[in-house]
Protein backbone atom coordinates (compact mmCIF):
# COMPACT_ATOMS: atom_id res chain seq x y z
CA UNK A 1 0.00 0.00 0.00
CA UNK A 2 1.67 3.23 -1.13
CA UNK A 3 2.19 6.24 1.09
CA UNK A 4 -0.66 8.23 -0.50
CA UNK A 5 -3.19 5.51 0.29
CA UNK A 6 -1.74 5.08 3.79
CA UNK A 7 -2.09 8.80 4.55
CA UNK A 8 -5.67 8.82 3.26
CA UNK A 9 -6.46 5.64 5.16
CA UNK A 10 -5.14 6.99 8.46
CA UNK A 11 -6.97 10.30 8.03
CA UNK A 12 -10.24 8.54 7.15
CA UNK A 13 -10.01 6.25 10.19
CA UNK A 14 -9.14 8.99 12.66
CA UNK A 15 -11.36 11.81 11.40
CA UNK A 16 -14.38 10.16 9.77
CA UNK A 17 -14.64 6.71 11.32
CA UNK A 18 -13.76 7.55 14.92
CA UNK A 19 -14.12 11.35 14.94
CA UNK A 20 -11.20 11.75 17.32
CA UNK A 21 -10.44 15.04 19.06
CA UNK A 22 -7.44 16.42 20.94
CA UNK A 23 -6.95 14.81 24.34
CA UNK A 24 -8.86 11.63 23.51
CA UNK A 25 -7.29 8.17 23.76
CA UNK A 26 -7.07 5.51 21.06
CA UNK A 27 -5.96 1.88 21.34
CA UNK A 28 -4.87 0.19 18.10
CA UNK A 29 -4.73 -3.62 17.94
CA UNK A 30 -3.06 -5.26 14.94
CA UNK A 31 -0.01 -7.23 13.80
CA UNK A 32 3.50 -6.09 13.01
CA UNK A 33 2.69 -6.35 9.29
CA UNK A 34 0.55 -3.20 9.56
CA UNK A 35 3.45 -1.12 10.89
CA UNK A 36 3.34 1.42 8.01
CA UNK A 37 -0.29 2.26 8.79
CA UNK A 38 0.30 2.21 12.56
CA UNK A 39 3.19 4.64 12.14
CA UNK A 40 1.08 7.01 10.04
CA UNK A 41 -1.79 6.80 12.54
CA UNK A 42 0.63 7.69 15.35
CA UNK A 43 2.07 10.59 13.34
CA UNK A 44 -1.37 12.04 12.64
CA UNK A 45 -2.47 11.46 16.24
CA UNK A 46 0.47 13.54 17.44
CA UNK A 47 -0.52 16.32 15.06
CA UNK A 48 -4.11 16.13 16.36
CA UNK A 49 -3.25 15.93 20.05
CA UNK A 50 -4.70 12.39 20.31
CA UNK A 51 -3.09 9.89 22.72
CA UNK A 52 -2.44 6.58 20.93
CA UNK A 53 -1.20 3.22 22.16
CA UNK A 54 -0.89 -0.06 20.26
CA UNK A 55 -0.97 -3.81 20.92
CA UNK A 56 0.96 -5.65 18.18
CA UNK A 57 0.85 -9.38 17.49
CA UNK A 58 3.90 -11.08 15.99
CA UNK A 59 4.06 -13.90 13.46
CA UNK A 60 3.23 -17.30 14.91
CA UNK A 61 1.68 -16.05 18.17
CA UNK A 62 -1.87 -17.25 17.43
CA UNK A 63 -0.65 -20.61 16.13
CA UNK A 64 1.57 -21.17 19.17
CA UNK A 65 -1.26 -20.26 21.53
CA UNK A 66 -3.60 -22.67 19.75
CA UNK A 67 -1.06 -25.53 19.70
CA UNK A 68 0.82 -25.06 22.99
CA UNK A 69 -1.13 -22.54 25.07
CA UNK A 70 -2.02 -23.02 28.73
CA UNK A 71 -4.95 -21.91 30.87
CA UNK A 72 -3.04 -19.20 32.72
CA UNK A 73 -2.21 -17.49 29.43
CA UNK A 74 -5.75 -17.95 28.13
CA UNK A 75 -7.20 -16.34 31.25
CA UNK A 76 -4.83 -13.36 31.28
CA UNK A 77 -6.22 -9.94 30.38
CA UNK A 78 -3.82 -7.35 28.96
CA UNK A 79 -4.00 -4.34 31.33
CA UNK A 80 -3.88 -1.90 28.40
CA UNK A 81 -6.83 -3.64 26.73
CA UNK A 82 -8.70 -3.63 30.06
CA UNK A 83 -8.17 0.11 30.50
CA UNK A 84 -9.22 0.80 26.91
CA UNK A 85 -12.47 -1.14 27.27
CA UNK A 86 -13.23 0.68 30.51
CA UNK A 87 -12.31 4.24 29.69
CA UNK A 88 -10.65 4.97 26.30
CA UNK A 89 -12.64 6.95 23.75
CA UNK A 90 -11.69 4.84 20.71
CA UNK A 91 -10.58 1.36 19.74
CA UNK A 92 -9.27 0.39 16.30
CA UNK A 93 -8.67 -3.18 15.16
CA UNK A 94 -6.62 -3.50 11.96
CA UNK A 95 -6.68 -6.97 10.47
CA UNK A 96 -3.26 -7.70 8.96
CA UNK A 97 -2.96 -11.49 8.97
CA UNK A 98 0.14 -13.61 8.79
CA UNK A 99 0.03 -16.95 6.96
CA UNK A 100 -1.32 -19.53 9.40
CA UNK A 101 1.01 -22.46 10.06
CA UNK A 102 -1.20 -24.37 12.48
CA UNK A 103 -3.22 -27.20 10.98
CA UNK A 104 -4.91 -28.00 14.27
CA UNK A 105 -8.57 -27.43 14.90
CA UNK A 106 -9.38 -24.55 17.26
CA UNK A 107 -8.40 -25.44 20.82
CA UNK A 108 -11.86 -25.45 22.39
CA UNK A 109 -10.57 -25.70 25.98
CA UNK A 110 -8.34 -22.65 25.67
CA UNK A 111 -11.01 -20.74 23.76
CA UNK A 112 -13.53 -21.41 26.53
CA UNK A 113 -11.10 -20.15 29.19
CA UNK A 114 -10.33 -17.06 27.12
CA UNK A 115 -14.03 -16.39 26.48
CA UNK A 116 -14.80 -16.66 30.20
CA UNK A 117 -11.98 -14.28 31.11
CA UNK A 118 -13.06 -11.80 28.46
CA UNK A 119 -16.79 -12.06 29.19
CA UNK A 120 -17.07 -8.89 31.28
CA UNK A 121 -15.03 -6.87 28.78
CA UNK A 122 -16.95 -8.38 25.86
CA UNK A 123 -20.16 -7.17 27.52
CA UNK A 124 -18.67 -3.77 28.32
CA UNK A 125 -17.46 -3.42 24.74
CA UNK A 126 -20.96 -3.99 23.34
CA UNK A 127 -22.51 -1.64 25.90
CA UNK A 128 -20.07 1.21 25.23
CA UNK A 129 -19.99 0.84 21.44
CA UNK A 130 -23.81 0.81 21.36
CA UNK A 131 -23.82 4.49 22.40
CA UNK A 132 -20.47 5.41 20.79
CA UNK A 133 -19.14 6.06 24.27
CA UNK A 134 -16.42 3.83 22.83
CA UNK A 135 -15.94 4.62 19.16
CA UNK A 136 -14.64 1.50 17.47
CA UNK A 137 -13.64 0.55 13.97
CA UNK A 138 -12.54 -2.63 12.24
CA UNK A 139 -10.50 -2.39 9.05
CA UNK A 140 -8.07 -4.36 6.90
CA UNK A 141 -4.43 -3.82 5.97
CA UNK A 142 -3.52 -5.77 2.82
CA UNK A 143 -1.07 -8.60 3.44
CA UNK A 144 -0.02 -11.61 1.39
CA UNK A 145 -2.10 -13.93 3.59
CA UNK A 146 -5.20 -11.84 2.95
CA UNK A 147 -4.46 -11.76 -0.76
CA UNK A 148 -3.91 -15.53 -0.88
CA UNK A 149 -7.21 -16.13 0.90
CA UNK A 150 -8.96 -13.90 -1.61
CA UNK A 151 -7.26 -15.59 -4.56
CA UNK A 152 -5.50 -12.41 -5.71
CA UNK A 153 -1.97 -11.14 -6.02
CA UNK A 154 -0.94 -8.71 -3.29
CA UNK A 155 -1.04 -5.86 -5.83
CA UNK A 156 -4.57 -6.80 -6.91
CA UNK A 157 -5.71 -7.18 -3.31
CA UNK A 158 -4.26 -3.82 -2.31
CA UNK A 159 -6.17 -2.17 -5.17
CA UNK A 160 -9.31 -4.06 -4.11
CA UNK A 161 -9.00 -2.79 -0.51
CA UNK A 162 -8.35 0.77 -1.66
CA UNK A 163 -11.33 0.70 -4.03
CA UNK A 164 -13.70 -0.73 -1.41
CA UNK A 165 -12.73 2.07 1.00
CA UNK A 166 -12.74 4.87 -1.65
CA UNK A 167 -9.03 5.46 -0.98
CA UNK A 168 -8.54 5.77 -4.76
CA UNK A 169 -10.75 8.88 -4.85
CA UNK A 170 -9.84 12.51 -4.18
CA UNK A 171 -11.97 12.75 -1.02
CA UNK A 172 -12.75 9.40 0.66
CA UNK A 173 -14.58 11.05 3.55
CA UNK A 174 -17.02 12.77 1.21
CA UNK A 175 -17.65 9.51 -0.60
CA UNK A 176 -18.63 7.88 2.70
CA UNK A 177 -20.89 10.82 3.51
CA UNK A 178 -22.57 10.15 0.16
CA UNK A 179 -22.99 6.47 1.10
CA UNK A 180 -24.59 7.55 4.36
CA UNK A 181 -27.09 9.76 2.57
CA UNK A 182 -27.98 7.13 -0.06
CA UNK A 183 -28.56 4.42 2.51
CA UNK A 184 -30.60 6.56 4.87
CA UNK A 185 -33.75 6.46 2.70
CA UNK A 186 -33.62 2.66 2.70
CA UNK A 187 -32.99 2.58 6.45
CA UNK A 188 -35.98 4.86 7.05
CA UNK A 189 -38.19 2.59 4.95
CA UNK A 190 -37.11 -0.54 6.83
CA UNK A 191 -37.65 1.19 10.16
CA UNK A 192 -41.23 1.97 9.18
CA UNK A 193 -41.96 -1.78 8.90
CA UNK A 194 -42.11 -4.58 11.47
CA UNK A 195 -42.28 -7.89 9.59
CA UNK A 196 -39.68 -9.12 7.12
CA UNK A 197 -39.22 -12.12 4.86
CA UNK A 198 -36.09 -13.17 2.99
CA UNK A 199 -37.07 -15.42 0.09
CA UNK A 200 -34.92 -17.08 -2.58
CA UNK A 201 -34.34 -20.55 -4.05
CA UNK A 202 -32.06 -21.10 -1.01
CA UNK A 203 -34.11 -19.65 1.84
CA UNK A 204 -37.47 -18.78 3.24
CA UNK A 205 -36.96 -17.07 6.55
CA UNK A 206 -39.04 -14.46 8.34
CA UNK A 207 -38.59 -12.30 11.43
CA UNK A 208 -40.05 -9.30 13.27
CA UNK A 209 -38.38 -6.11 14.45
CA UNK A 210 -40.87 -4.66 16.96
CA UNK A 211 -38.85 -2.53 19.37
CA UNK A 212 -35.73 -2.87 17.20
CA UNK A 213 -34.17 -0.57 14.63
CA UNK A 214 -32.33 -0.95 11.36
CA UNK A 215 -28.96 0.79 11.35
CA UNK A 216 -27.31 2.58 8.45
CA UNK A 217 -23.76 1.19 8.45
CA UNK A 218 -21.81 3.93 6.72
CA UNK A 219 -18.18 3.19 7.53
CA UNK A 220 -17.97 4.52 11.07
CA UNK A 221 -17.78 1.09 12.72
CA UNK A 222 -16.37 -0.97 9.82
CA UNK A 223 -14.12 0.29 7.04
CA UNK A 224 -15.24 -0.50 4.47
CA UNK A 225 -18.93 -0.77 5.19
CA UNK A 226 -22.04 -0.68 3.07
CA UNK A 227 -24.79 -2.60 4.83
CA UNK A 228 -28.03 -2.03 6.70
CA UNK A 229 -28.58 -4.27 9.70
CA UNK A 230 -30.76 -4.99 12.69
CA UNK A 231 -31.16 -7.49 15.51
CA UNK A 232 -34.43 -9.39 15.03
CA UNK A 233 -36.79 -10.17 17.89
CA UNK A 234 -35.15 -13.24 19.37
CA UNK A 235 -38.25 -15.48 19.32
CA UNK A 236 -39.58 -14.31 15.96
CA UNK A 237 -37.27 -15.98 13.43
CA UNK A 238 -38.83 -18.89 11.53
CA UNK A 239 -37.91 -20.88 8.44
CA UNK A 240 -34.74 -22.14 6.81
CA UNK A 241 -31.71 -20.58 5.19
CA UNK A 242 -28.80 -21.92 3.14
CA UNK A 243 -25.70 -19.73 3.29
CA UNK A 244 -24.40 -20.04 -0.26
CA UNK A 245 -21.07 -18.30 0.36
CA UNK A 246 -18.42 -20.17 2.38
CA UNK A 247 -18.54 -19.36 6.10
CA UNK A 248 -15.22 -18.77 7.87
CA UNK A 249 -14.95 -19.63 11.58
CA UNK A 250 -11.59 -19.32 13.36
CA UNK A 251 -9.67 -20.14 10.20
CA UNK A 252 -11.92 -23.02 9.10
CA UNK A 253 -14.03 -22.66 5.96
CA UNK A 254 -17.46 -24.31 6.06
CA UNK A 255 -19.41 -24.78 2.83
CA UNK A 256 -23.19 -24.60 2.42
CA UNK A 257 -24.19 -24.13 6.04
CA UNK A 258 -27.95 -24.73 6.30
CA UNK A 259 -30.00 -23.83 9.36
CA UNK A 260 -33.56 -24.62 10.36
CA UNK A 261 -35.17 -22.33 12.92
CA UNK A 262 -38.47 -22.34 14.81
CA UNK A 263 -39.69 -19.51 17.04
CA UNK A 264 -36.20 -18.05 17.08
CA UNK A 265 -34.41 -21.25 18.09
CA UNK A 266 -32.08 -23.03 15.65
CA UNK A 267 -33.31 -26.61 15.67
CA UNK A 268 -30.97 -28.27 13.16
CA UNK A 269 -27.90 -27.59 11.07
CA UNK A 270 -25.88 -29.16 8.27
CA UNK A 271 -22.91 -28.28 6.10
CA UNK A 272 -20.82 -29.99 3.44
CA UNK A 273 -17.69 -30.26 5.61
CA UNK A 274 -16.43 -29.89 9.18
CA UNK A 275 -19.79 -30.55 10.83
CA UNK A 276 -17.86 -30.94 14.10
CA UNK A 277 -17.16 -27.19 14.00
CA UNK A 278 -20.88 -26.46 13.81
CA UNK A 279 -21.63 -28.93 16.57
CA UNK A 280 -19.06 -27.23 18.79
CA UNK A 281 -20.33 -23.73 18.04
CA UNK A 282 -23.94 -24.59 18.81
CA UNK A 283 -22.92 -25.85 22.25
CA UNK A 284 -21.87 -22.30 23.16
CA UNK A 285 -24.43 -20.30 25.09
CA UNK A 286 -26.54 -17.98 22.98
CA UNK A 287 -25.52 -19.33 19.58
CA UNK A 288 -28.82 -21.01 18.74
CA UNK A 289 -30.53 -17.64 18.31
CA UNK A 290 -29.87 -14.93 15.74
CA UNK A 291 -28.21 -11.70 16.76
CA UNK A 292 -28.32 -9.98 13.37
CA UNK A 293 -30.14 -9.79 10.06
CA UNK A 294 -28.56 -7.60 7.40
CA UNK A 295 -28.42 -6.56 3.74
CA UNK A 296 -25.14 -5.92 1.90
CA UNK A 297 -25.09 -2.74 -0.20
CA UNK A 298 -21.46 -2.17 -1.22
CA UNK A 299 -21.34 -2.92 -4.95
CA UNK A 300 -17.65 -1.95 -5.09
CA UNK A 301 -17.08 -5.26 -3.29
CA UNK A 302 -17.88 -7.54 -6.19
CA UNK A 303 -16.19 -10.84 -5.30
CA UNK A 304 -15.70 -13.27 -2.43
CA UNK A 305 -12.52 -12.71 -0.41
CA UNK A 306 -13.16 -15.21 2.42
CA UNK A 307 -12.93 -12.24 4.79
CA UNK A 308 -16.20 -11.45 6.55
CA UNK A 309 -15.35 -7.75 6.90
CA UNK A 310 -15.66 -7.49 3.11
CA UNK A 311 -17.86 -10.41 2.15
CA UNK A 312 -20.82 -9.47 4.36
CA UNK A 313 -20.98 -6.10 2.56
CA UNK A 314 -21.12 -7.55 -0.97
CA UNK A 315 -23.88 -5.77 -2.84
CA UNK A 316 -26.66 -8.22 -3.67
CA UNK A 317 -26.31 -10.43 -0.59
CA UNK A 318 -27.95 -10.82 2.80
CA UNK A 319 -26.35 -12.16 5.92
CA UNK A 320 -27.47 -13.33 9.33
CA UNK A 321 -25.36 -13.79 12.44
CA UNK A 322 -25.84 -16.32 15.19
CA UNK A 323 -25.10 -15.27 18.74
CA UNK A 324 -24.50 -11.81 20.16
CA UNK A 325 -27.07 -9.16 19.30
CA UNK A 326 -26.42 -5.46 18.77
CA UNK A 327 -27.60 -3.39 21.72
CA UNK A 328 -27.78 -0.30 19.50
CA UNK A 329 -30.37 -2.13 17.40
CA UNK A 330 -32.34 -3.17 20.48
CA UNK A 331 -31.10 -6.77 20.50
CA UNK A 332 -31.13 -8.80 23.71
CA UNK A 333 -29.36 -12.07 22.89
CA UNK A 334 -25.99 -12.50 24.59
CA UNK A 335 -23.17 -14.79 23.50
CA UNK A 336 -19.39 -14.89 23.23
CA UNK A 337 -19.95 -15.64 19.52
CA UNK A 338 -21.14 -13.36 16.72
CA UNK A 339 -20.76 -15.35 13.49
CA UNK A 340 -21.95 -13.80 10.22
CA UNK A 341 -22.96 -16.09 7.36
CA UNK A 342 -23.88 -14.89 3.87
CA UNK A 343 -26.26 -15.85 1.08
CA UNK A 344 -26.48 -14.51 -2.45
CA UNK A 345 -29.71 -12.78 -3.54
CA UNK A 346 -28.85 -11.83 -7.13
CA UNK A 347 -30.62 -14.81 -8.72
CA UNK A 348 -34.25 -14.74 -7.65
CA UNK A 349 -33.81 -13.26 -4.18
CA UNK A 350 -36.60 -11.13 -2.74
CA UNK A 351 -37.19 -9.19 0.45
CA UNK A 352 -40.67 -8.37 1.71
CA UNK A 353 -41.32 -5.69 4.34
CA UNK A 354 -44.78 -5.79 5.90
CA UNK A 355 -45.83 -7.89 2.91
CA UNK A 356 -44.55 -5.38 0.31
CA UNK A 357 -41.83 -6.40 -2.15
CA UNK A 358 -38.98 -3.92 -1.56
CA UNK A 359 -35.96 -5.78 -2.97
CA UNK A 360 -35.43 -8.15 -5.88
CA UNK A 361 -32.46 -9.84 -7.55
CA UNK A 362 -29.87 -8.15 -5.36
CA UNK A 363 -31.17 -4.57 -5.32
CA UNK A 364 -33.78 -2.43 -3.63
CA UNK A 365 -36.58 -1.46 -6.00
CA UNK A 366 -36.21 2.06 -7.34
CA UNK A 367 -39.92 2.76 -6.89
CA UNK A 368 -39.68 2.48 -3.10
CA UNK A 369 -36.81 4.97 -2.97
CA UNK A 370 -38.56 7.76 -4.88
Amino acid sequence: MNIIFIKKYASLLLNYCMELKSGERLLVSTTTLAEPLVAELYRQCQQMGVIMEAILEWEGKSDDFNDYGHNAQAGYINPLYKEAMESFEAYLVIRAPFPSKSRSKPNSTLNEVRAAANAQFHKLYFERTATRNLRRNLCQYPTQAGADLAGMSLEEYTSFVANACFLNTDNPEQEWLNVRARQQSITDLLNSCKEFRYLSPNMDISFRTEGRRWINSDGQTNMPSGEIYTSPEENSVNGHILFTLPSLYQGHLLNNVRLEVRDGYITSWTCDNDIDILNEVFRIEGTRRFGEAAIGTNYRIDRLTKNILYDEKIGGTVHMAIGQSYLQAGGKNESSVHWDMISDMKDGGKIYADGQLVYENGKFLEVILE
